[in-house]
C-alpha cells in the first residue's frame, strides 16, 4: 500500500508543492494510502457562502445547482467554489482504515462520523446526487471522501439528530472562538446573528459576557430578529444592512452609549461587510471575520485607511474542542434546539 504524507500533498496533482486546499486539482481516485480514511458519504452540508453563490448562478434551478456541483468535483478533485474558495463539511460512514492509522485513531469501520475539515481540502468523488435542500445548504449524495491522517473529526453522538448535528457542526468553529474570545463585562457585536452560526456565537457570548456585559444582535431581517428576540439570545437587537459601514456604526453607537464593541463578529455570508465590522469595533477592539465572504485586502486596507488599530482573526473555523462546545449548546438551550431543527435539520 502507498505511503502518505499526514497532510495530504501526495494527493495534489496542480500545482506541486502546495497543500492540498490551496491547489487546484487533487486526486480523488479512492484508491487509499496508508494513512488515510475512506468514508462512504451520505450528506454535504455546503459552506453558507458557496452554496448561497451557486443557487444565485443557477437562479434557484435545482438540475443547474446539481451540474454547477458535479463540474466542481470533476475539474478540481473537490468541492472546492472556484468563486469563494470555500467548501463546507460531511456526514458519511467509514468504509477502510489504512494500516498506518492501526493505534493512532479510535475509529473502526462503521462509525458514522461529521468531518470537521473543510471539502475544500477533502478528496470527493460524487457517483450520484439523491437530494438538495437548497434552504439548509445540505446535499445527500452517493459518493465516496478521504480523510487525511491530520483531518479532524466527530463520531456523531446518539442522542442528536443527524441533520441537526451536520448543521451544528459546519459552524462549530464560530461559538467556540466567541467562547475564547468573549471576557465578563464585554460589549460583544454578531453580525448576522440570526443565522446558524450567528445565533450560536449570541447564545455563546452572552454566556460569558455575563450581566455586566452587553450582546448585540445585527441583521437586515426584521422576521429574524424577532425570532432572535423570541428566545432571548442578545441584550440588544439592530436591524441594519452590514454593507452600509457608516450606517451599522451609528447604531451600533447608539446602542453602547458611544462605546463600541469590546469585540466584533461577522458571521454574514455576503461581500462587502469588513468595514461595518471594523466600524462597529473600538480602536483597540477584535474583530473576528467567520465568514468566508471576508476579503482579507479590504478589510486590512479598510482598517488602515480609517486609522483604526483593530485585531482581526481571519476565519480560523478551528479551535480546540471547538465541536463539543457547539453541540453542548444544541443539549443546553431546548429553545435553539429547536429552531435549528426546525430551519436546518
Amino acid at each position: 500500500m502507498k505511503k502518505g504524507c499526514p497532510y495530504g500533498t501526495h494527493r495534489v496533482i496542480e500545482p506541486k508543492g502546495v497543500l492540498p486546499q490551496p491547489a487546484i486539482k487533487i486526486s480523488n481516485d479512492m484508491e487509499i494510502y496508508d494513512n488515510e480514511i475512506l468514508i462512504d458519504v451520505q450528506t454535504l452540508n455546503i459552506d453558507s457562502a458557496s452554496f448561497t453563490q451557486i443557487k444565485e448562478e443557477a437562479g434557484g434551478d435545482l438540475e443547474k445547482i446539481k451540474e454547477i456541483m458535479l463540474n466542481i468535483v470533476e475539474t478540481k478533485g473537490k468541492h472546492q467554489n472556484p468563486v469563494t474558495g470555500s467548501g463546507g463539511m460531511l456526514i458519511g460512514s467509514v468504509e477502510k482504515i489504512g494500516p498506518a492509522l492501526e493505534g493512532k485513531t479510535n475509529l473502526k469501520v462503521g462509525d458514522k462520523i461529521a468531518t470537521l475539515v473543510s471539502l475544500s481540502l477533502t478528496p470527493l468523488r460524487i457517483d450520484n446526487i439523491k437530494e438538495i435542500r437548497k434552504d439548509i445548504d445540505q446535499v445527500d449524495i452517493d459518493g465516496k471522501a478521504i480523510l487525511f491522517e491530520s483531518g479532524i473529526y466527530a463520531v456523531i453522538p446518539e442522542d442528536l439528530p443527524e441533520n441537526l448535528v451536520l448543521s451544528v457542526l459546519d459552524v462549530a468553529g464560530a461559538p467556540a472562538q466567541t467562547a475564547k474570545l468573549v471576557k465578563p463585562g464585554n460589549n460583544v457585536v454578531i453580525i448576522g446573528g440570526t443565522g446558524k452560526s450567528g445565533m450560536l456565537c449570541l447564545y455563546e457570548a452572552k454566556k460569558r459576557a455575563g450581566v455586566t456585559g452587553k450582546v448585540v444582535c445585527v441583521d437586515y431581517s426584521a422576521k429574524s430578529i424577532e425570532r432572535a428576540k423570541n428566545a432571548n439570545l442578545a441584550d440588544f437587537y439592530v436591524e441594519a444592512d452590514a454593507t452600509d459601514a457608516v450606517g451599522l456604526m451609528e447604531k451600533i453607537k447608539e446602542v453602547t452609549n458611544g462605546e463600541m464593541a469590546d469585540i466584533v463578529i461577522n458571521c454574514v455570508n455576503i461581500p462587502n461587510t469588513e468595514m461595518g465590522s471594523i466600524l462597529s469595533a473600538k480602536n483597540d477592539g477584535i474583530v473576528y471575520f467567520f465568514s468566508m465572504a471576508t476579503s482579507f485586502t479590504k478589510a486590512a486596507l479598510g482598517a488602515e485607511g480609517v486609522g483604526q488599530d483593530t485585531t482581526m482573526i481571519m476565519g480560523n473555523g478551528y479551535t480546540k474542542g471547538h465541536g463539543e462546545i457547539a453541540l453542548q449548546i444544541m443539549r443546553e438551550s431546548e429553545v435553539l434546539s429547536k429552531i435549528y431543527q426546525e430551519l436546518y435539520a
